[in-house]
Parts: C-alpha cells; sequence; structure tokens
C-alpha cells in the first residue's frame, strides 16, 4: 500500500548558470509530496490501527528533519561564493549552504536521502519511503525514487 501526505513551504535561492529570470535571486512556495509504501496495520485499539502510517506523524517528521530547515530559508549553493557572502553580512539571516546548486532535482534528490532514514520501518509493517515529489511551481517538480540511489 501507498500513502502521500503533502507540506508546503517558502524558500529562496538562485540557479548561478543559468541563462534566464533564475539566474537572479529569487523565491518559491515550494510543495513536497511524501510517497511511502508499506503494510497496512493491523493492531486493534492502537491509533494507527488500519493505516500504513499517521498522516500527522508523517508531518511531524518531514518537519523536524527537513521542513523546518529549509522553510523561509534561502538555500544556496556553497559554491556560489558572493551570494554566500552576502547573505552572511545579513545578521541573523536564515542561509542553508548545500553542496550542489538548488534546483529542483537536487532539492528533491537531497529531500530524499535525508528523509528516507526518518521513515525507516518503525512499525514493522516493512515502512518504505518511495518517492519524494518536489514542486517548485504549481507547474514544475522533480521526482527523487527509491531505485535512485
Amino acid at each position: 500500500m501507498q500513502i502521500t501526505r503533502r507540506l508546503e513551504f517558502d524558500a529562496g535561492h538562485r540557479i548561478p548558470d543559468h541563462q534566464s529570470q533564475c539566474r537572479h535571486l529569487h523565491g518559491h512556495r515550494y510543495a513536497i509530496e511524501i510517497t511511502l509504501s508499506g503494510d497496512i496495520i493491523e493492531a486493534n485499539g492502537k491509533s494507527n490501527n488500519g493505516m500504513v502510517m499517521d498522516f500527522s506523524e508523517i508531518k511531524s517528521l518531514a518537519k523536524t528533519h527537513l521542513v523546518d530547515t529549509w522553510d523561509h530559508a534561502f538555500l544556496v549553493y556553497r559554491g556560489d561564493r558572493a551570494i554566500v557572502d552576502f547573505l552572511a553580512s545579513l545578521p541573523g539571516h536564515k542561509t542553508v549552504l548545500l553542496d550542489n546548486i538548488p534546483t529542483a532535482e537536487n532539492l528533491a534528490a537531497l529531500a530524499f536521502v535525508t528523509l528516507a532514514e526518518a521513515y525507516k520501518d518503525s512499525y514493522g509493517n516493512h515502512l518504505r519511503l518511495e518517492r519524494v515529489r518536489l514542486f517548485e511551481t504549481p507547474n514544475c517538480w522533480a521526482d527523487a525514487q527509491s531505485g535512485d540511489f
């Protein structure tokens, strides 16, 4: 059985080598969909009876391990020195330094790797992260799937 939970967050970035608008500092209302697979839990009297995982727990783990870190932050490639230095000059600015350029593809891959451990078979029901879909805009997204890693 597969289940999916969607969360949204706001973040800024830039794609330094891009030949269009994305080379400028800008932000997005990102959405992330987390798809898990597992057996349906059969545990009479337990609150997760009949579920693969409680949707509120999916949200809580995603926020703890990823979303709260990225929300209202500027996601910046550590090799983009001018922007790294500029953001460091802003007192208290929330900046997340990344080892790769913050494209939708790279962010989806990083999100998958970050979250895979958080959702590891915690109920004995073969729980597994199957896919992270990261929407940069409502019409543009990247998928990172278990077979990719």
